[in-house]
């Protein structure tokens, strides 16, 4: 029988949640098997395999390679996992904090966020009286718990806003809001597909209900949020229009629906017939947004397409796609939802199109001397030098 990698187990926050990391040196055989394990994810940034964690998904991953390969839990034991033990009093603080967040009507995603930062913050200081922190403490906290935990630039921006908002909720602590400052934002250019690329996915993608989520996200550039909660009346067929209500920042939006999208949608919906949301899961209601990104990566893995790919990428390609078109850059922000025109001018530096044009200064510099001397061939850059 094949000796398999060793594999090493390991707790660590991703996702703002606890997840027990699988880690192993490469070897087709154990991807493949650790890919079957239900709830499992590729992590691109932590550079491994990654689960829920949980006592059951530890005995899953013990009973699972008990007879195929050893697996070591000692850093499992070694390292403390993060638990609050919170006071009765700081716990009705966060409470109040929360129906204070809820009263000046945040979405309910950047309610859970903020309330989540919020209860690390006092639970790392839940000795010291909350009127005692000065912003030394939070640059403490976040040298001890955000570089710890490796969180990410966007999510410390994060900590610092709720931060912020707590300060006017509970303004009795020594923390100086005006010299609270999120760190740069990082500017990475979003990964982009070709349209060959997206048909090829498309294609790819044989379940229809599937196909239909895929093609919706990309021919309208949806985020993955406003695709699950999109109900069936936010369909305006006769106009070719779709209305995203209550998208990112409460805002509602139009967007056309492509008319190669109509048969489909016809197709779909007399197939599966949905009876509320434009997409429903197996028992009705909302569906997954983690089943999206599940049937996403397969359908690449058939196209051939290396580069990862998120339903997220399927939205920068429409944007991008538009661009190349000729779109106006004031129209693309207004289809994708975008708050700031800063936000949508980062497609004006993935765009194909403008940059093929482009002649390279070492293309014209060798067209120039060719030029001038006729007779001169010898300089050929594919040439034995």
């Amino acid at each position: 029988m094949e000796k398999l990698p060793k594999i090493f187990l390991e707790q660590k926050t991703h996702r703002k949640e606890n997840q027990l990391l699988i880690q192993f040196s490469y070897h087709k055989k154990l991807i493949a098997l650790v890919r079957s394990i239900k709830g499992s994810h590729w992590s691109k940034s932590l550079n491994t395999w990654y689960i829920k964690y949980s006592q059951e998904n530890l005995q899953t991953i013990l009973t699972f390679f008990k007879d195929i390969t050893i697996v070591d839990t000692s850093k499992l034991h070694k390292k403390e996992l993060f638990t609050r033990n919170l006071t009765n009093e700081q716990k009705n603080l966060l409470n109040n904090f929360y129906l204070f967040l809820k009263g000046k009507r945040y979405s309910q995603s950047t309610i859970k966020t903020y309330t989540f930062f919020i209860a690390d913050f006092i639970n790392f200081y839940r000795k010291t009286p909350l009127n005692n922190l000065t912003n030394r403490a939070v640059e403490l906290f976040i040298e001890n718990v955000f570089i710890t935990r490796n969180y990410s630039i966007s999510t410390q921006r994060q900590f610092i806003s709720a931060l912020k908002i707590f300060i006017v909720f509970y303004p009795h602590t020594e923390i100086n809001d005006l010299v609270l400052e999120r760190p740069k934002k990082s500017r990475k250019l979003p990964s982009v597909l070709s349209q060959e690329e997206v048909l090829k996915i498309i294609s790819s993608t044989q379940n229809l209900k599937h196909r239909a989520i895929l093609v919706l996200i990309y021919s309208c550039g949806l985020r993955i949020s406003e695709l699950v909660n999109l109900e069936l009346t936010d369909f305006h067929i006769q106009r070719k229009q779709l209305v995203i209500k209550n998208g990112k920042g409460r805002k509602d939006r139009y967007v056309s629906l492509a008319d190669s999208f109509i048969p489909l949608l016809s197709n779909y919906y007399h197939s599966y017939k949905p009876k509320f949301y434009f997409v429903e899961g197996q028992k009705g209601g909302k569906y997954s947004t983690e089943s999206v990104r599940q049937f996403l990566k397969k359908s690449c893995v058939k196209a051939n397409i290396k580069k990862t790919v998120t339903p997220h990428t399927l939205r920068h390609s429409y944007a991008t796609h538009l661009l190349e078109n000729g779109v106006d850059i004031r129209y693309i922000q207004s289809l994708l939802g975008h708050a700031k025109p800063e936000t949508t001018m980062i497609y004006t530096h993935v765009r194909r199109k403008d940059l093929m044009e482009i002649q390279n200064p070492l293309d014209i510099a060798l067209q120039k001397l060719k030029k001038e001397d006729k007779t001169n061939n010898k300089l050929v850059l594919s040439g034995i030098i």
